[in-house]
């Protein structure tokens, strides 16, 4: 059975890519109506609100990070999937301190695995661990 943060990334992830197909909305008021015509469970809403909250905020800062480490590629040229993934991850990675960076590309890769194309678990695995061998640079 699949843990309540498992469960959430997963929700996170169908979110992420609807806001994607209908980004006049941020992806917190997408959320919001989205949620109006759809059931999670409580438990998991917490963090998925968290993870929309810190990809919302510090989506800049993410894309770029993607834009450094998926080599050869745009942001905009890869699948929506696997940018949302990577988004999750690095959120992870980076702005939610209590989950351990093995932890979040593992669950990256997983995502990537059910979700994503035949080659999207070894990309996002090799974009997230150059992400978390990135020395954070204090602004």
């Amino acid at each position: 059975m699949l843990n309540a943060r498992s469960r959430a990334r997963s929700w996170a992830l169908t979110l992420l890519y609807g806001w994607e197909l209908n980004d006049d909305l941020s992806p917190t008021e997408f959320v919001e109506r989205a949620m109006e015509r759809r059931r999670m469970s409580p438990r998991y809403r917490p963090y998925v609100d968290l993870l929309i909250e810190v990809v919302e905020k510090r989506r800049p800062e993410i894309d770029e990070l993607i834009s450094r480490y998926a080599s050869n590629w745009r942001i905009e040229r890869l699948d929506a999937i696997d940018r949302n993934i990577l988004r999750i991850g690095i959120a992870e990675l980076r702005w939610i301190d209590d989950v351990p960076p093995k932890v979040a590309i593992h669950e990256g890769v997983k995502l990537a695995t059910k979700y994503g194309g035949e080659d999207s678990p070894g990309f996002v695995n090799g974009v997230l661990d150059a992400v978390f061998k990135e020395p954070e640079i204090e602004a």
